[in-house]
């Protein structure tokens, strides 16, 4: 097995997809950052659920997906990236699985505070680890256009693991904790008095 060290980085410099070295702080390895970050806290989420539960299959599709996204978010435009991108598809997907839950949830109408099983809180962790890495894509896409159909899927993802997580809670009958209603809610609740 070669060495894991390279030493090529010691000078703040990393390479990216092409040849080129930009710095460890550019806004496409910033964004890279993110996405593998999300990817590992996808993985930790699969290590508490168990192998037959039926979310497997689908937090692996997007693992395997994320690899490929962070492949073209590491692609300076007019580099060719050999990697097919499903990320159009996989947003579909995210739309579907999510409709199929929230159709068996219960409205909740409230800000709720992050937490509850050990799977719920880790799914709110990863919502707000997408959030950054659509704010890091965005940023490098106001600088090197991305791929429109991957700014679509994090933004999706994070939608994706907010339903999880208050699907979570339901399927461990746990209750959510409630910060304070939604403002709409809260004015027809002050108007009705």
């Amino acid at each position: 097995m070669k060495k894991v060290y390279t030493k090529t980085g010691d000078k703040g410099t990393t390479g990216i997809h092409g040849g080129a070295r930009v710095p460890k702080d550019d806004p496409r390895i910033e964004a890279n950052g993110c996405l593998d970050e999300l990817n590992a806290q996808i993985g930790i989420i699969r290590s508490l659920l168990p192998a037959e539960d039926a979310w497997q299959e689908l937090l692996h599709t997007v693992q395997r997906e994320l690899m490929v996204v962070m492949s073209h978010v590491a692609t300076p435009s007019g580099v060719v990236n050999p990697n097919p991108l499903s990320a159009a598809a996989l947003t579909l997907r995210c739309e579907q699985e999510m409709d199929g839950m929230t159709v068996e949830l219960t409205d909740h109408g409230y800000f709720l505070l992050p937490g509850g099983t050990p799977v719920s809180a880790q799914l709110q962790f990863a919502r707000t680890v997408a959030r950054r890495a659509e704010r890091r894509l965005w940023t490098l896409h106001r600088l090197d256009p991305v791929d429109e159909s991957i700014l679509m899927l994090i933004n999706r993802l994070s939608d994706l693991f907010f339903v999880m997580a208050r699907m979570e809670m339901q399927r461990q009958d746990w209750p959510e904790e409630k910060w304070q209603a939604f403002a709409y809610k809260r004015k027809g609740a002050a108007g009705s008095r």
